[in-house]
């Protein structure tokens, strides 16, 4: 499978990256196993969690995905094949999103330690922390690119102006820049990425790996109306985008998806490998069906007119 560099990094990417987010929450030990042996089995190679997953699950703590992909790494002997993308920065117990030296230090070694690793591929600021300088996060994961903890550092929803401000502090200080950015950005939700953040990553060669690429399952086309709401946990984060805008695309997507003999899915994520700036999606998958699907939108290409008719519903 062809890969693609990721930003000014050496690491190289497939253009679907697997999403931890359901590993030890919606989906167990064994299946996810079988998922992420399905995924690399297809040429895969980019993994992306977070110390948080699934802290918000009943019995969970977080660290659970983390957990889960550590054991399976191990398992499968296969550390020198997989891209490790992990977060920190998520209120873990400590009552705040935390960007701080002193915190950073105490969870790269809690996320190594699950994760079975000696380093960490890419390590993201998972939330602005407003009282937190950059200048004093930078400095941690300088740190802890000296000791060979993490490969690179990137950060997750910023906007333009602070992502900016961080490039900015890196340069003037001589500390690690943000390598890697990761928004959210779907055919739907394409406001805060398209604009003055792509022209930003595009400009300063920022990896770019978008997250709710499939706008939390909406655009999978199995929730129609508020009827289907109720056919998975995240269903009820999908009643936003029941409305005359969501169904224009869901209608642009089934279009296009005839046309390819493809899912919705498979559509909406081949439109964001597309897309300029984009190095490649985060999907994720509970199901096998699901991950032979993700797994069939890399090989997706859309025509001019595919793309142009999906731009126009979505706008």
């Amino acid at each position: 499978m062809q890969k693609r560099r990721l930003g000014r990094t050496d690491l190289s990417i497939a253009p679907l990256v697997l999403g931890g987010n359901v590993f030890g929450w919606t989906a167990d030990e064994a299946t996810s196993f079988d998922l992420l042996d399905r995924f690399a089995e297809a040429g895969l190679n980019a993994i992306d969690t977070a110390d948080v997953y699934s802290r918000w699950a009943p019995g969970n703590k977080g660290g659970e995905s983390e957990d889960i992909i550590g054991k399976w790494m191990k398992s499968r002997g296969n550390r020198d094949k997989i891209v490790v993308i992990t977060k920190v920065g998520s209120d873990m117990g400590q009552g705040k999103k935390d960007l701080s030296a002193a915190y950073i230090e105490k969870a790269v070694d809690a996320s190594l330690k699950r994760l079975q690793i000696d380093a960490i591929d890419l390590y993201l600021s998972h939330w602005p922390d407003p009282a937190t300088p950059y200048e004093e996060t930078l400095g941690a994961y300088e740190k802890l690119l000296a000791k060979g903890k993490i490969r690179y550092a990137g950060c997750s929803n910023l906007d333009a102006s602070q992502l900016r401000a961080a490039l900015n502090v890196a340069s003037l200080r001589s500390l690690p820049r943000y390598e890697v950015l990761q928004p959210e950005y779907n055919l739907y939700d394409r406001s805060s990425f398209d604009g003055p953040l792509r022209d930003l990553c595009i400009a300063e060669d920022i990896g770019v790996i978008t997250y709710f690429s499939l706008a939390k399952g909406f655009l999978s086309g199995k929730y129609r109306g508020k009827a289907d709401l109720g056919q998975s946990e995240r269903g009820e984060d999908v009643a936003s985008y029941l409305n005359d805008r969501g169904m224009r695309i869901l209608a642009a997507l089934d279009a296009v998806s005839a046309r390819h003999s493809a899912k919705p899915a498979e559509v909406a994520l081949a439109w964001v490998i597309a897309r300029p700036g984009v190095t490649a999606p985060i999907a994720s998958a509970t199901k096998p069906s699901q991950m032979d699907s993700l797994i069939k939108a890399v090989s997706l290409k859309l025509s001019t007119d595919d793309i142009a008719a999906l731009d126009k519903a979505s706008t």
